[in-house]
Order: structure tokens, then sequence, then C-alpha cells
């Protein structure tokens, strides 16, 4: 119980050493924040007009339809910043004298975890703002959003930990470009702005079972936002597979990166 309460100290310690970075460099955050309430209104008022949804009228239509993909997406595409940030500290050797110190070996993973977390809840609170400022609502009642917002959370908090280990593992200069050629793919690959029954038979089925598509699905069910549906097993559970694969995901990597944390030098 002593070991473990030093951990969370740590742990907690490292979450506020984070955080202090963001509060010295607002221009970062503010950018950051910027990127996705971009994303909003181009999709929102340039392309709204001419695009039609299931279950949706108009532009307005699309709008509701819009904003729970672009907050999904908003969480995947968060893992290269998390990725960045795990990177600099190992490349500068900052993680190396974290490693020399009396702490906990989960610390600078678990706060590094944490303080992203807590940037995703800022995030998701921005564009949510910006959604319902251009027309966006739910209609499910506050439980059922609130359900939504937390497994998008839930997703954020897989992709951290892929970010975290991928950050540890790969090297060279041109690690981000490779890391962004990941996860451009595995973002537009999803039903966030087309129907995979549009999709070549092979390629939807890939964008069916892409997690973001899980998470997307569930949320604008959650939502009551009009969606794609679908007929496969995958789509008519969203909302289960938006649980099942970011706890697979974090099952995963949550103990890779802590391993890898452990032998950074071998």
């Amino acid at each position: 119980m002593n070991r473990l309460r030093w951990a969370f100290a740590d742990g907690a310690t490292l979450t506020r050493r984070d955080l202090d970075h963001w509060a010295r460099q607002p221009a970062q955050v503010v950018i950051g924040l910027l990127f996705p309430v971009m994303i909003v209104l181009m999709f929102g008022y340039l392309l709204g007009g001419g695009m039609t949804v299931p279950g949706g009228s108009g532009a307005a239509g699309y709008r509701e339809f819009l904003i729970p993909g672009t907050l999904a997406l908003t969480m995947v595409f968060g893992l290269e910043g998390t990725f960045q940030a795990i990177k600099t500290d190992v490349s500068r050797g900052v993680t190396d004298r974290f490693r020399s110190m009396p702490m906990a070996s989960s610390a600078v993973v678990v706060g590094r975890s944490v303080a992203d977390l807590l940037n995703a809840v800022v995030s998701l609170s921005v564009l949510a703002l910006s959604g319902l400022a251009i027309g966006w609502r739910w209609h499910s009642g506050l439980a059922a959003a609130l359900a939504a917002f937390g497994l998008l959370l839930l997703l954020r908090f897989a992709m951290l930990w892929i970010g975290i280990y991928l950050g540890l593992v790969v090297r060279g200069e041109g690690a981000l470009v490779a890391v962004q050629i990941l996860v451009w793919p595995l973002g537009f690959l999803s039903n966030t702005f087309a129907a995979p029954s549009t999709m070549p038979g092979w390629l939807g089925t890939i964008a069916e079972w892409n997690p973001l598509s899980s998470t997307v699905g569930a949320a604008r069910e959650l939502f009551g936002n009009p969606g794609w549906g679908g007929d496969s097993w995958v789509a008519q559970h969203a909302i289960l597979m938006a649980v099942v694969w970011p706890v697979l995901l974090i099952a995963v990597f949550f103990p890779l990166s802590v391993a890898r944390y452990r032998n950074l030098d071998r």
C-alpha cells in the first residue's frame, strides 16, 4: 500500500509538470484547440449545404451528423500530441533523468496520460460549445449525452497509450510524419464523413471494424443525432464495441508502455 501511495504521488507530480508546461506555452494550447473548431466550421458551412444524411434535413441535419464524428476524430488525432511530447522528453534526455530518480517506474507515463486526458476534456468542451453555437443539439437527455462524452474520453485514453508507446519506441527525425501516416488513414477510413456501405466491399468492412467508427456510431446514437446505421453486427452493436475496442487497446498498450519505459536503454 505504501508503494502504491508513492506511485500515485509520483504520477500526480509528473501530471502537474506537464500542466505547467502548457500554462507557460498558451499559444500551443490555443492552436491545438482551434484546429478542430476550424474543421467544424469548414465542413459545416462550406460542405453542409450540399450534403444529405439519413434522418437529417439540409445543412442543419448535416451539422448534427458532423459534430459527433468530429469529436471522436479529435480524440484520435490527439495521439500525435502525446507521441511528440514523449519523444521530445526521450530525445532531450529528460526521461533518462526521471529514470535515475527514486520514483515509481510508471509515474512518467501515468503522469502524461492524466495530463493529456485533462487536455482532451478541454478540447471536447470547446468543440461541443462550438457545435452548440452552429446549431448542434443532443436529443436523448443529459444522461445519454454524458455517456457519449464518456465513450469519447475512453477512446482518447486508449489512443494516448498508443501514443506513449510509439513515443518510447519510434526514433528518427521523420517519426512524427510516420505516425501521421498511421493516424490519418485511421481517422478518415471510418464512418465519420462517409457511409462504409458506399465504399468497396473490403474497404467498407475495414471502416466498419475501425474502433473510431464504433465510437462515432455510439456517440451519434446516444446524442440522438443522424447517422449512417448499418446492417453488420459491429454497426448494430456500436455502443458495446465503443467500450470493447478501447479496453482492448489499453490492455495491450498500457503494459507495453510501462515495460518499454523500464527497459528504455536496452
